[in-house]
């Protein structure tokens, strides 16, 4: 199973529409992941019309319309994996223990708001995912997004995709 994971797109603020390479990935996606802050619903009506499934939720910047039709936290079991996806997880420091508690029961969390990968694993085996953002890139070199490959239970091929600026 291929995923692919983004968030903050904070479309059109920071950008007037998703970069090419990514719309690229989208027809090969069995799952596309959003971990929030779109800022706009055409965004949303874009990834639900060419995802074959779409697990999202809303972050901080999103308003009334958004937050109608998304989740604060979403869940999804995928290939004998259980999978969430939040916006915020506040500060890096104590992060892995902190998501940790609040999320016992999953193998993997993809998260958002800093706009900063990430990718590391709790003490207890959660798997934490940060695409960062392929809008916005803040305080890095380049705009982000993440793929996978879901077999037998197990995360493989987790790539951290680099686009041009």
């Amino acid at each position: 199973m291929r995923l692919l994971l983004m968030s903050d797109t904070h479309l059109p603020r920071r950008a007037k529409r998703l970069p090419e390479p990514l719309l690229a990935e989208l027809p090969h996606a069995d799952v596309v992941f959003h971990a929030g802050d779109w800022v706009d619903t055409a965004t949303l009506d874009l990834l639900e019309s060419r995802s074959r499934r779409l697990v999202a939720v809303y972050g901080n910047n999103d308003g009334p319309e958004l937050r109608a039709r998304l989740p604060e936290v979403a869940h999804a079991d995928l290939g004998g994996l259980r999978f969430g996806v939040v916006h915020e997880t506040g500060p890096a420091a104590g992060r892995e223990a902190r998501c940790a508690a609040r999320f016992p029961d999953l193998d993997v969390l993809v998260f958002g708001h800093s706009h900063i990968p990430w990718d590391s694993t709790a003490p207890t085996g959660l798997r934490l995912l940060n695409p960062g953002s392929p809008t916005d890139r803040r305080r890095m070199p380049h705009c982000t997004y993440l793929t996978a490959t879901l077999a037998d239970a197990a995360l493989t091929e987790v790539t951290l995709h680099r686009l041009p600026r």
